[in-house]
């Protein structure tokens, strides 16, 4: 049943931007616009409800009052009276059904929800039935308003995130303050945040300090410490202190922006499970009219009893022709599992998504920022010419400036200041290092194999860490070792993926046998691969699951990650919006560093499933058991409206549960 489209009562309230008819089914509805919600829709929804609750209960008040005139004091009432009663309640709470039955029809629409009650009720009055006509209206109104009322709860957690969208932002302008909409910020503003104000962008903090609730962008309750020369994040929270904020660039390049849209098109994706009860919907309400029309008609005129027998039974499965428990719910169930991701600071691109976690057999991860930091620390510098130690970290550092591997800015941060010339240029060797060409001069940083391209002749270390080798004008300088560090969560992520069903762990790593190999014994993982270049993971990752990457979720901070997160089935990024690359290719993003998180969308995405095939057994079920009954005659029209009103209604109650998984 459609939420948004119906006309609430008395109020006549068109929504028809929302009106979206299926040529061959039932036209229930689920409001896609839900990203345009506030306080104040909030406030008008809340009394909506209760409007159209107090309008119903009016009905059928004075509805069960009639019933029992009907049925103890119809001798001395006049029938004509009676009946016309019947007729202007059933106007009276039937109107909005009936105006949209016709505007359907108008637009050639016939089988939808509306078209099917009016066709119902309408028979049943013709028919004499004019107390069930009255009530199937009744309860269908009621089941509507519920119905509703669920919808915009179940999106309450996206509205939350939504309203951490900055409204204004306010520029400092030759020492005077201007407020502006987020959307005019230029990169190298200068914004003044007061406490208790959200940071309208991504940017630096050039002066002041506060406590920052990131509580909307990562999940994370605790808040975090933030003073001059630390990056904050656009849609945070300032809680105690000014801050004076340079802008990092435009705002829809800012991580709150790139969230938004996210969100917005997340219900768009649909899952495999929604396009199959599309499909099916296109079928079923044209077949169960098909057969009420044949069990209406068929038996009286072989002679198998009277017609008004036959006709009503045939109503009663008009009514539960409508698969509307079904058509809503399922995606309502979808948009409650991405809700409840979206609160844990886990974004995910549609409900394909759960569907495809559903079936992962294999988990493999990237190493560098995943499982491990990614914050490397220079544990030793090796020269090999006549050069000292500071000077070999000032060569490697000159030629990293170019560079945004993890790797690169340790030996920045080791190096110090670093002067390099303008109009040097810097190139990127993937999955092997750089390469600074100044003149005549060339320097390589990075690993053996880009030493090898170069012809040059490197120590063998066998010292544990990542080795990075450099050479300048084809002579080897040395190397510098790093080391990173295991997180803290990775053995309990590794853990909480085996209990959530995940048979084969691996890791895939550009890093030496030696490093790879004591990692994954930490771990316990079924195995990993060394020593990769970014083009060799696809490869690897097809031979670890023997090619059925239909099972296979992989998991990478988005460097380097981009074509083996498009092979596996599931892609996640972890990290956040650190590479484009990641966001466009991943299939979900997290956006902090906690390796954790995956298990947890495993599970989100698990119970949303069992949720949703929940709603599909029971709809379906009920709907069989009521269809048998009514061709049997053992079913009648208030059944009938169970069948449909009532079991739309527990299939979206039991939806809503997907938001609080």
């Amino acid at each position: 049943m459609s939420g948004t489209e119906f006309e609430k009562g008395n109020r006549q309230h068109e929504h028809d931007e929302h009106h979206k008819h299926h040529s061959s089914s039932c036209s229930c509805s689920k409001n896609e616009d839900v990203f345009n919600g506030c306080e104040e829709e909030e406030c008008v929804e809340k009394n909506s409800f209760y409007r159209e609750i107090i309008f119903i209960s009016s009905v059928g008040i004075i509805f069960v009052l009639m019933l029992i005139a009907e049925n103890f004091y119809a001798e001395s009432l006049n029938e004509v009276f009676l009946s016309s009663a019947f007729i202007f309640l059933y106007i009276l709470c039937g109107y909005p059904v009936l105006k949209s039955a016709l505007h359907a029809i108008s637009k050639l629409d016939v089988f939808n929800e509306f078209t099917l009650m009016a066709a119902a009720s309408l028979s049943a009055i013709a028919i004499g039935a004019m107390s069930e006509a009255v009530g199937v209206m009744i309860f269908y109104r009621l089941g509507e308003a519920f119905q509703e009322r669920a919808s915009s709860q179940s999106r309450r957690s996206i509205k939350a995130l939504l309203a951490t969208k900055p409204l204004l932002a306010r520029v400092i302008k030759e020492g005077v303050a201007i407020e502006l909409d987020p959307k005019e910020l230029v990169k190298g503003d200068l914004i003044q945040v007061l406490p208790g104000e959200v940071i309208p962008i991504d940017g630096i903090i050039k002066s002041g300090a506060s406590d920052i609730d990131t509580s909307s962008i990562t999940g994370e309750s605790l808040p975090i410490h933030a003073a001059s020369g630390d990056k904050v994040y656009g849609g945070t929270l300032a809680l105690d202190g000014l801050i004076l904020v340079e802008a990092e660039g435009p705002f829809e390049d800012s991580t709150i922006s790139r969230i938004l849209e996210m969100v917005q098109n997340a219900t768009a994706r649909k899952s495999s499970t929604e396009r199959f009860i599309t499909r099916f919907a296109k079928w079923y309400t044209p077949a169960v009219f098909a057969i009420a029309a044949m069990v209406a008609f068929i038996p009286p005129m072989t002679g198998h009893g009277e017609l008004r027998d036959w006709f009503y039974r045939g109503l009663v499965l008009l009514v539960i022709s409508c698969p509307c428990a079904l058509v809503i719910s399922i995606p309502l169930g979808y948009f409650g599992g991405i809700g409840s991701a979206s609160k844990r600071g886990i974004l995910v691109k549609g409900a394909y998504v759960f569907d495809a976690l559903a079936n992962v057999t294999t988990a493999i991860f990237d190493k560098t920022g995943t499982l491990t930091y990614g914050r490397f620390k220079v544990t030793k510098v090796v020269p090999s010419a006549n050069i000292s130690r500071e000077d070999l970290l000032k060569i490697a550092a000159s030629a990293e400036l170019g560079s945004s591997h993890p790797l690169a800015a340790s030996i920045i941060e080791a190096a110090g200041e670093v002067d390099i010339d303008p109009d040097a240029l810097l190139t990127q060797s993937s999955g092997k290092g750089m390469t600074l060409k100044n003149g005549d001069s060339v320097t390589a940083v990075g690993n053996i194999a880009l030493m090898k391209d170069f012809g040059i002749s490197t120590e063998d270390v066998s010292t544990p860490g990542t080795v990075v080798h450099v050479a300048k004008n084809s002579q080897y300088m040395g190397y510098i070792v790093l080391q990173d560090s295991l997180r803290k969560e990775s053995r309990k992520a590794i853990r909480d993926l085996r209990e959530h069903g995940i048979k084969g762990i691996y890791m895939l790593t550009g890093d030496r046998e030696s490093v790879a190999s004591l990692i994954a014994e930490e771990l316990g993982l079924n195995g990993y691969r060394s020593e990769l270049m970014p083009e060799d993971k696809v490869e690897a990752l097809k031979e670890i699951c023997k090619g059925e990457t239909e099972k296979t979720l992989y998991v990478g901070d988005g460097i380097n990650d981009g074509p083996v997160l498009v092979t596996s089935k599931t892609g996640i990024a972890m990290g956040g919006f650190g590479s484009q690359v990641a966001v466009e290719v991943a299939d979900a993003v997290i956006l902090d560093d906690s390796p954790l998180k995956v298990a947890e969308l495993l599970r989100i995405a698990k119970k949303t499933r069992t949720i949703v095939w929940q709603n599909i057994f029971m709809a379906l079920g009920v709907k069989a058991i009521f269809l048998v009954g009514g061709v049997a005659g053992i079913a009648g029209l208030w059944e009938a409206v169970f069948a449909d009103v009532g079991v739309a209604l527990l299939a979206i109650l039991n939806a809503t549960r997907a938001s609080k998984v």
